[in-house]
């Protein structure tokens, strides 16, 4: 198999051990019913300074507003909501603000997915071209020459599901690294918003692959291609399914590919955070419907939504008496699909990745978060992570662009989390 071996998570024997306590206790115990700190083995005076923390950043101007959720044991234990969803015209924010999740969409993607696999639909190691034969003559992008066309090779092996689940498919996103390949994506403009996703099947269907198919990690659009799927599976347009199959049923309301003029008045605006304070453009994006219905970026959502999805896979797959997943789907998501060779995935010290989430392997480098917690965020800002061993569910909403602030932002609620935790 070479690099097709996969390597597991050290702690797999604790973390199955929580599973099945998780599994055990979801439908009577794991309701997300508010609890005090203390029911849960958390102080509620360490559980304030993070509140007091994370709205300091409101205070000093870093943020416009922020929404915060804690779960413990299946249980709430904080909820706050501060500053302002629109600073400009002074809407203050509130627990139902809307929000552009961004990359946060991926595992809601990557559940759909599994919910498909789970039916029979499609197999980890099928190549992609049996249900993409757009797909099937892909080749491999080996130099650049000239005119700027890529040389190219054929690939080692088809990219598999496997791989396009877990960004080692060979894919990438035109953005986030500079070779001709990515000129391509930039040049055809894969991801167009006034386009479908059939439109960017056919685009990507003529662009290199730009290395080899589980030959690394490489962050990537898979994920708005397994969005694709989704549909050529269903047989239902992404957005039904999702609304029909997931949302609905843990009782997700306002969780959707656009706002809609409904609920426009809910929706966050998108800031900046600089030198100069905090800039913001008008809020019109992502309120109105388009055609491409983005499976790696495209959802908005609440915080409470947010919460109830992650509780779902902390609780695994269940919320609520209703089963998504089975317990065996959501281990699989969140088990090491690195290619033999890797030990973590680049920009992210200490973390794996499975099927659309990243997996922490080094709690000294992620803020405490224990081995096995997996999680994701968005590029403006907001994250969550779900920790089997503390048993944590955390969801935080915000709405900034500056990455290199987001992500220390986010490293301080984790030391501030887990430094409330008593028992």
């Amino acid at each position: 198999m070479g690099l097709m071996h996969r390597k597991t998570i050290g702690t797999g024997l604790l973390l199955g051990l929580a599973l099945l306590a998780c599994t055990t206790l979801a439908a009577a115990e794991r309701d997300l019913a508010p609890a005090t700190p203390e029911q849960v083995g958390m102080s509620s005076e360490k559980l304030a300074t993070l509140t007091s923390a994370l709205r300091s950043e409101v205070d000093d101007g870093q943020l416009a507003g922020i929404v915060t959720l804690v779960a413990r044991h299946g249980k709430l234990v904080q909820q706050d909501h501060y500053g302002y969803q629109d600073l400009e015209n002074g809407v203050a924010m509130e627990q139902d603000t809307i929000f552009r999740i961004f990359s946060m969409t991926k595992p809601i993607t990557g559940v759909a997915m599994m919910m498909l696999h789970e039916e029979g639909k499609f197999a980890l190691d099928d190549p992609v071209s049996k249900y993409i034969p757009e797909f099937a003559d892909l080749v491999v992008a080996k130099d650049d020459a000239p005119n700027g066309i890529p040389m190219a090779e054929l690939p080692a092996h088809p990219m598999n599901m496997r791989e396009l689940m877990s960004h080692t498919g060979g894919l990438t996103y035109g953005a986030f690294s500079r070779s001709r390949v990515d000129t391509l994506y930039t040049q055809t403009n894969v991801l167009d918003r006034q386009s479908t996703l059939q439109d960017m099947i056919d685009k990507l269907a003529n662009i290199p692959l730009r290395q080899q198919p589980g030959s690394l990690w490489h962050y990537s659009v898979s994920v708005d291609v397994q969005g694709y799927l989704v549909e050529k599976l269903s047989g239902k347009s992404f957005d039904v399914f999702l609304q029909e199959r997931l949302f609905a049923p843990l009782g997700m309301e306002d969780t959707r590919f656009h706002v809609g003029r409904d609920k426009a008045a809910r929706l966050s605006r998108e800031y900046t955070s600089g030198p100069d304070g905090l800039s913001s453009p008008e809020n019109g994006e992502f309120i109105d419907p388009v055609p491409f219905l983005s499976g790696g970026g495209g959802l908005t959502s609440t915080a409470q939504d947010y919460l109830r999805f992650a509780q779902m896979l902390a609780n695994g797959g269940e919320l609520d008496g209703v089963r998504i997943l089975s317990p065996a789907s959501v281990d699989l998501m969140r088990s090491n699909q690195l290619p033999t060779g890797m030990e973590e995935i680049p920009g992210y010290p200490g973390n794996v990745f499975g099927l659309d989430f990243a997996i922490v392997n080094d709690p000294a480098k992620n803020g405490g978060m224990s081995a096995g917690s997996y999680w994701w965020w968005g590029i403006a800002g907001s994250w969550f992570w779900i920790d089997p061993v503390e048993d944590v569910v955390f969801v935080g909403m915000i709405q900034n662009r500056n990455l290199r602030y987001a992500r220390e932002l986010q490293r301080r609620s984790k030391e501030l989390l887990y430094d409330a935790i008593i028992d």
